[in-house]
């Protein structure tokens, strides 16, 4: 522990650094989840079943326990249950899992860094909000290699004043970092972030704190968490880290000031500024820093995969993802299109803000944001509605729900709207969609889910909380995204729970089009997995799985017994709920 740094060179104690990481997440090329849907509705329901690519089989119910054929529950675990045995059985045949070649020896190393951990131990951060710093910190750690030729980390605990905690020679081994990061106190004074970033560049990446400097293939890298508002000025001395060839991650918890973050992240902004609710949920950061750390051999681009879209490279393996507007199917590998099913109808209202601020040549990046949403619909009278809302000073209907009843006709009516360039009138505007945009009068259809998107890039002139809290009480389902200099408590106001789902910020508007990729995610409305229709043409894939087996000769007398325990008999019509 080093000493205590302070305005006017004073020293004393303190101490803390930080930054995130999770576990590593890996997916076994042979495994595949059983259930009908991503989601199913809380209960005795949801069944989840998965082969491991050694060939082990294992099954997962989540609900209550219920009596045999008592509800669909059940009958669909004991289903699964006669799958899984059949897989198992077929896992023994040659050729039986055409998945991808396993993952070969180690694939993921660390680059040979060094990292400073810039950690806010200010007052406003209570001890069990630094104890989740701490396992936060540990678990970026974990996924590090560790070592005085690969990556050196050093900690930084600062408040009103600055302690070093480890320097980037102190600790050699994984095991003895950790131990120091449990060992970490809060100073439990001011916030003075300004004061730490100078420590950082003075004292932290110093030849004598055992910094490589600039030395080929070493990179600097310095990830700063805070929670509030900065006591001193942060954007020169961060320009001069950046200068110093310092990379800046900032991410801000709470009430921060998100204007801080962008003055000491590197660029570009959207990589490098992250925000999250609460220190309860800064672990969800954790894999964004496992891929900024971590260098992996890609799967993905040698072809070693069976993604029928897109594949995307995880530490150590891979996973499956679907292009703009599908969704994947439950095999992992395979894609559908979103909102294709039954149970597919929506309502949906862009309200865009159309402020001076916005500028047009962002103006026009905010309609290929609606429109690359759109795409994501399969738009009709019996699915997909969409409306929008344009709002400055005053409020304009565009096109209301249901006046266009494809994409082509709605992305050419976006692409029309023209920039209204005044104020920001964003409590007139949620009255708006709460009493008209939603309306019968305008489309709305009874009994379909209404969404709501709102689009703004700074502080409403007007109260917005009443319209807000109407909006939400009145069923809808609202997403708040947010630009540049929206402000966070606007948005989370505007924002259906559970706030982190429903609200998006991105510093920059060249960067709105990943909001828009989670968005789609979002208001994919799929069919109900429980329906009876559903489970009965998931009991037809079983039994024609286990005629297979039965022309193979594998053990068909035990699966047939099996499935009369099931209470399962008959052709693919029958039915295992009423």
């Amino acid at each position: 522990m080093g000493p205590l740094w302070g305005p006017g060179g004073r020293r004393g104690r303190a101490g803390l650094g930080i930054a995130p990481s999770p576990p590593w997440s890996s997916i076994s090329p042979c495994s595949f989840p059983l259930p009908l849907s991503p989601r199913c509705p809380p209960g005795p329901r949801r069944v989840r079943g998965w082969l491991g690519a050694s060939g082990a089989g294992q099954v997962n119910t989540r609900g209550q326990g219920s009596a045999p054929h008592s509800q669909p529950g059940a009958a669909m675990a004991r289903i699964c249950g006669a799958l899984l045995l059949s897989l198992l059985l077929l896992l023994h045949s040659p050729g039986a899992c055409g998945a991808p070649p396993q993952p070969r020896g180690t694939l993921c190393r660390t680059k040979p860094t060094d990292l400073v951990f810039i950690i806010d131990s200010s007052r406003s951060v209570r001890p069990h909000e630094f104890e989740k710093i701490k396992v936060f910190v540990s678990r970026v750690i974990e996924a590090l290699d560790v070592g005085p030729n690969a990556t050196r980390v050093g900690i930084v605990n600062f408040a009103s004043a600055v302690r070093s905690e480890v320097s980037l020679q102190s600790h050699q081994s994984k095991a003895a970092l950790l131990q120091a990061v449990r060992r970490i106190q809060p100073l439990s004074t001011g916030t003075m972030t300004g004061l730490a970033i100078q420590f950082a560049i003075s004292r932290a990446f110093s030849a004598a704190e055992g910094s490589r400097g600039s030395a080929p293939n070493f990179k600097k890298v310095a990830i700063v968490v805070t929670d509030g508002r900065p006591q001193d000025g942060v954007q020169d001395v961060s320009a001069r880290a950046r200068a110093a060839g310092i990379e800046i991650f900032a991410i801000g918890v709470g009430r921060v000031d998100m204007g801080t973050l962008r003055q000491m992240a590197s660029e570009p902004l959207d990589e490098h500024v992250d925000y999250v609710e609460s220190y309860s949920v800064i672990e969800k950061l954790t894999h964004k820093f496992q891929e900024a750390f971590c260098v992996v051999s890609d799967l993905c681009a040698t072809g070693d995969h069976d993604c029928e879209q897109v594949c995307v490279s995880t530490p150590g393996a891979y996973r499956c993802a679907c292009r703009d507007g599908f969704s994947l199917n439950s095999d992992g590998r395979t894609c559908t299109a979103c909102n294709g099913g039954l149970g597919s109808a929506l309502d949906l209202v862009f309200l865009i803000d159309g402020s001076k601020s916005v500028r047009p040549e962002n103006f026009e990046l905010v309609k290929k944001f609606i429109n690359q949403i759109v795409d994501s619909l399969e738009v009709s009278d019996k699915q997909a509605q969409v409306g929008l809302v344009q709002y400055s000073s005053s409020v304009r209907q565009e096109f209301p729900l249901g006046q266009f009843k494809n994409k082509k006709d709605i992305k050419a009516a976006v692409k029309k709207m023209s920039y209204m360039e005044k104020g920001t009138m964003t409590g007139q505007a949620l009255k708006y969609l709460v009493d008209s945009s939603f309306s019968a009068i305008n489309g709305a259809r009874p009994g379909v889910p209404k969404v709501g998107i709102v689009f703004t890039d700074g502080r409403s002139q007007d109260y917005i909380s009443d319209a807000a809290k109407k909006a939400k009480d009145s069923g809808f389902r609202m997403f708040a995204v947010g630009v540049g200099n929206a402000v966070e408590d606007e948005l989370r106001e505007i924002a259906s729970e559970p706030v982190a789902e429903h609200y998006f910020y991105s510093a920059d508007f060249r960067t709105i089009s990943k909001i828009g990729k989670k968005l789609q995610m979002k208001i994919c409305v799929e069919e109900d997995p429980c329906e009876c229709k559903s489970i009965v043409k998931f009991q037809t894939k079983v039994e024609d799985l286990i005629s297979s087996l039965q022309q193979k000769h594998i053990l068909w007398k035990l699966v047939q017994d099996w499935l009369g325990w099931a209470g399962i008999s008959g052709g693919a019509t029958g039915k295992v709920c009423s």
